[in-house]
């Protein structure tokens, strides 16, 4: 009922079981590695080299944490292989490997596990890459996202398997201790030093994606304190929306970070209350209008004026402007891309940008290819 709820015919159980548990059992080079074919960085945008072009790279988001190791690969001169496997990195069959994310000073990568309780990083100044290290993370089952603090001391890891985040030792990575959220199947994750908060959507139960929650969590960052949920649903309790991912907009003043939720197709707000301390929420979009459904991930241009957000059923990536204010969307256009859009990369001068179109092989999400959209006419 819920692969229905989103759009997609299913026959049995067993087929849904059988479409929703991929496997990846190794990095396999540039293209594996970058999440373009298991899903990349929830909820950040990817920044790329242009064709021919190197230097540093330009995070695109508040965080400026996130990244893949495609970027890297790039960077060293990889752009004459693009689209070719560079290098394999083998991992354990049964590790499920989720996303990577580059620390703030991109010289390590870390790589997510749905299968197992470990975070492994990869130190990205020694070549050829390899695992540098294996951490155990004992109480976060379905490990998904990982964001910094502002000094790169800490990393945060949500445990959508458990409803936890796990705190860690950026420097040793080692963790320090497991908070317990107050919404289950924590799976998006974000963190806005100014106002020392970290929040969490509450997804769904990763077995069967069922069970679907209705609201983010917030986490006082500093001292890990839970201070409770956010309702993002206008829909009666319980509303199933599954809350996927959340972004704050980069340099937003008041904060504002975005929320997609997956099986409502809307993309709602949560504006900081100075005068509360507190979050304000509340709906800005409903895709049913373009006849868009499953919105997933959320991005921004360097100026933070424009918002991207995929949509996996048919598949569509979504320009918004965001000249009226942070909070404040107008839909400029909706491109059509391929069944499952989910992920994007971007060159450097923003010239392309690059979605991914699969999610989880799921029937009616999984075209498997990789659309390019010139930025410069969209």
């Amino acid at each position: 009922p819920l692969l229905r709820q989103m759009g997609i015919g299913v026959k049995d159980k067993k087929e849904a079981a059988s479409t929703a548990a991929p496997q990846l059992t190794g990095l396999q080079g540039v293209i594996a590695a970058s999440g373009m074919a298991n899903g990349a960085v929830p909820g950040q945008p990817l920044a790329l080299p242009a064709p021919g072009q190197d230097g540093a790279l330009v995070p695109a988001n508040s965080n400026q944490q996130n990244a893949s190791s495609i970027q890297h690969a790039l960077q060293q001169g990889a752009i004459d292989h693009l689209g070719k496997i560079v290098q394999d990195i083998p991992l354990p069959g049964d590790l499920v490997a989720h996303h990577i994310f580059y620390n703030r000073d991109q010289s390590k990568a870390y790589v997510t596990a749905l299968g197992k309780e470990e975070l492994r990083v990869i130190d990205m100044k020694k070549k050829p890459y390899a695992i540098g290290k294996v951490v155990a993370v004992p109480g976060c089952s379905v490990g998904e996202d990982v964001v910094f603090s502002d000094d790169g001391k800490y990393w945060y890891l949500s445990c959508m398997g458990s409803q936890a985040m796990v705190v860690g030792d950026a420097r040793k990575d080692e963790p320090l201790k497991t908070v317990k959220v107050a919404a289950p199947y924590p799976h998006g994750i974000a963190i806005h030093g100014g106002i020392d908060r970290i929040l969490l959507s509450s997804t769904v139960r990763a077995s069967d994606l069922g069970d679907a929650g209705e609201a983010i969590s917030a986490v006082e960052a500093s001292s890990g304190k839970v201070l409770g949920t956010y309702k993002v649903s206008n829909k009666p309790s319980p509303a199933r929306n599954a809350p996927a991912e959340i972004v704050f907009v980069p340099g937003a003043n008041p904060p504002v970070a975005y929320v997609t939720n997956m099986y409502e197709g809307t993309l709602w707000t949560a504006t900081w209350n100075a005068g509360k301390k507190d979050f304000d929420v509340q709906q800005v979009h409903d895709f049913s209008a373009q006849g868009a459904g499953v919105p997933l991930e959320i991005y921004f241009n360097m100026k933070a004026n424009r918002m991207y957000v995929t949509t996996a059923k048919p598949g569509h990536m979504h320009i918004f402007d965001l000249g009226a204010g942070a909070g404040k969307p107008t839909l400029v256009k909706s491109i059509a891309t391929a069944e499952g859009a989910h992920h994007v990369a971007f060159t450097l001068d923003g010239r392309y940008a690059y979605v991914q179109n699969t999610l989880l092989n799921l029937p009616g999400m999984s075209d498997g290819s990789i659309t390019v959209i010139d930025m410069k006419s969209e």
